[in-house]
């Protein structure tokens, strides 16, 4: 017998393609089961009714995560569903039918304004300090020489009127750089103090002001305020950034309306 066959009529490059695509389905398997880990179940669109997992080969077994810095673990999937009020209503009965917000999108968190439901406490290093804070306290870090420093600026809304001043920059402890800028906002009934994402700001240094496209002037009063002065939380963030998000869209009438 031929010694380049493993048994009957099979060789090794056949036993090879064989195994491979044993291998190539066990691992669609595994990632159908994995990518349900999280999200589900789904809900019907018109009738509100719950999509079932899929049974056993679509369905991941749940499994606890251990959280970083003591704060306790985590279950997935835990199979319950989502139970926070949406201001928004379907636009029609029909699948991938648009919801249209009821409320203040962008204070609701409809559309590009919608955020996840972190949890309420601060993002921390890897030696558990809190790792975005405002540069007051952030230690030993400056603005560099070469870049214009926005303290001081004016924060001008997409409609060209000031809406505060920079008062502050809050620093990524972990990666060395800028996350939020923080402003006094002149605008509204009361002084308060808002994070505006560095992201979403533009420093003209020439001009003395940051510039932001996302909001006008006078929806600054409304950005979501952290608890604490000196440090943010995670579900803080997505709000904060759900709301600059949102006004891309929501901020003014004709954002909404379509081009042509």
């Amino acid at each position: 017998m031929d010694s380049s066959y493993i048994f009957g009529d099979v060789d090794a490059a056949e036993f090879c393609l064989f195994a491979f695509y044993a291998f190539f389905i066990g691992l669609v398997f595994y990632l159908r089961r994995e990518d349900r880990r999280e999200g589900y179940p789904l809900e019907d669109d018109v009738s509100g009714r719950l999509e079932p997992l899929g049974g056993l080969f679509f369905t991941a077994r749940p499994k606890t995560f251990l959280l970083p810095h003591g704060h306790g673990t985590r279950t997935v999937p835990d199979f319950k569903r989502d139970t926070r009020e949406i201001a928004a209503r379907r636009s029609a009965p029909m699948d991938g039918a648009p919801n249209e917000p009821t409320g203040n999108p962008m204070i609701d968190g409809v559309g590009p304004g919608a955020y996840a439901e972190r949890p309420n406490y601060p993002d921390l290093t890897i030696e558990g300090t809190p790792r975005i804070v405002p540069m007051r306290i952030a230690g030993t870090f400056a603005v560099a020489r070469q870049d214009a420093d926005p303290r001081g600026m004016a924060v001008l809304g997409v409609d060209g009127v000031k809406a505060g001043t920079v008062s502050d920059l809050w620093i990524d402890r972990s990666e060395s750089l800028i996350r939020y800028l923080e402003v006094a906002v002149s605008t509204g009934r009361l002084p308060r103090k808002v994070l505006l994402p560095m992201t979403m700001a533009i420093v003209d240094g020439a001009a003395r002001a940051v510039k932001v496209r996302a909001v006008t002037a006078a929806q600054f009063a409304d950005v979501p305020v952290t608890a604490s002065p000196d440090q943010v939380t995670l579900l803080e963030e997505e709000k904060v950034i759900g709301y600059y998000g949102g006004g891309h869209l929501y901020a003014t009438r004709d954002r909404q309306e379509p081009w042509l």
